[in-house]
C-alpha cells in the first residue's frame, strides 16, 4: 500500500512539474528530445515527432530534455537560441504547475469532504458562548486582522492560549466585537474558544475558492518558516524522499483525502523550493536568465 501510494504521489507531482516545462517548451517551439517519468535505466519508450516519451526505473523524479538546454546548439529551435522571455517561461512553468496541482487537489477534497467556512456553531459553556457569540455568526476579523478562511481562525486562536483576543463577527449585516480569552486544549496545549465551523459540502464555487485560498495560505506559511529558519528563530526539520514515503504510507492508511492533502502540501513545497536560487533548481536558472535580461547577453 505504501509503495503504490508513494508511486502515485511522486508520479503525480513529477508529471505535473515536468509537464509544465514540456508544454511551454512545445508552445515556444523548442525542440524537446525526451519527456521522462522516473530516473535511471529506461523501461519503456515511445517516440512521437522529435520527442521520446519514456518511463524509467526509479519513480523519484523525472525530466524534460531539450535541445541546447545545457550546451550551445546551432539548431534554431534549440533552447539556447530562444528569447530570454521564452526560456524564463519554460523554467517557471514547472513550479507554477505544482501550485495549480495543489489548488486542484484541495478543491477536490473540499468538494467531497466539505469546505470549512468562517460561519460558526457555538459550543455550550465555552468562552465564545460566555462572551456572547451565537450560532450563525461569521468570523470577520481577529485582533483587527481580516479573516477569510477557517484555517486562519484555528491558527490565530491556537497560538494565543490564555491571552485576550478581540473577535469581530458579522451578524445580520452588523459587525460586532467581542473580547474572548481562549482556553488551553489539554491534548494540544493550543488555544480554543469553543466554536466549530459550519461545513459546506458539494459546492463547486466555494471548493475552487478554498483551493486558491488554502494554497496561498500554505505558501505564505512555508515562506515565513524559511525566513524564521534563516534568522535562526526556528529549527530546520527537513524530510527527504525516504521520509516522504513514510508520511505517504501513514496518510494512505487514514484515507484517500489525507493522501491527496499530503500530496498538495508536498506539491507546494516542491514549487516553493524550486523557485529558490539554489544551484540545479529552477530558481537558479531563473536568476541567470534575469541577469541575462538585464545585461543583454548571457
Amino acid at each position: 500500500q505504501t509503495l503504490l501510494a508513494s508511486i502515485l504521489v511522486f508520479g503525480m507531482l513529477v508529471f505535473f512539474h515536468e509537464f509544465g516545462h514540456f508544454i511551454i517548451a512545445k508552445i515556444s517551439d523548442i525542440k524537446v528530445l525526451e519527456f521522462s517519468l522516473g530516473m535511471g535505466p529506461r523501461l519503456f519508450k515511445v517516440k512521437h515527432g522529435d520527442t521520446d516519451y519514456s518511463i524509467r526505473a526509479f519513480p523519484l523524479g523525472g525530466f524534460v530534455k531539450m535541445e541546447g538546454e545545457d550546451s550551445d546548439s546551432v539548431d534554431p529551435r534549440a533552447f539556447n537560441n530562444k528569447s530570454v522571455y521564452a526560456r524564463m517561461g519554460v523554467v517557471i512553468a514547472g513550479p507554477i504547475m505544482n501550485f495549480i496541482l495543489a489548488i486542484f487537489l484541495i478543491a477536490v477534497i473540499s468538494f467531497f469532504s466539505g469546505v470549512a467556512t468562517t460561519t460558526i456553531d457555538v459550543m455550550p459553556g465555552g468562552p465564545a458562548e460566555m462572551a456572547g457569540l451565537r450560532d450563525g455568526d461569521t468570523i470577520y476579523a481577529i485582533d483587527d486582522t481580516r479573516i477569510s478562511m477557517w484555517d486562519e481562525v484555528v491558527n490565530y486562536i491556537g497560538q494565543r492560549p490564555n491571552k485576550d483576543v478581540n473577535v469581530s463577527v458579522k451578524r445580520n449585516g452588523d459587525i460586532l466585537n467581542f473580547s474572548i480569552k481562549p482556553e488551553i486544549e489539554a491534548d494540544t496545549n493550543r488555544g480554543v474558544i469553543g466554536i466549530k465551523s459550519v461545513i459546506l459540502k458539494h459546492s463547486l464555487g466555494p471548493s475552487i475558492s478554498s483551493g486558491f485560498k488554502r494554497t496561498t495560505w500554505m505558501t505564505k506559511m512555508m515562506l515565513n518558516g524559511l525566513v524564521l529558519i534563516f534568522k535562526g528563530k526556528a529549527e530546520a526539520d527537513l524530510v527527504g524522499p525516504v521520509g516522504i514515503v513514510h508520511l505517504v504510507g501513514e496518510a494512505a492508511k487514514v484515507g484517500i483525502f489525507n493522501l491527496l492533502y499530503l500530496a498538495a502540501i508536498v506539491s507546494i513545497n516542491l514549487a516553493v523550493f524550486n523557485i529558490l536560487p539554489i544551484p540545479a533548481l529552477d530558481g537558479s536558472r531563473l536568476v541567470f536568465l534575469l541577469i541575462e535580461l538585464i545585461r543583454g547577453k548571457p
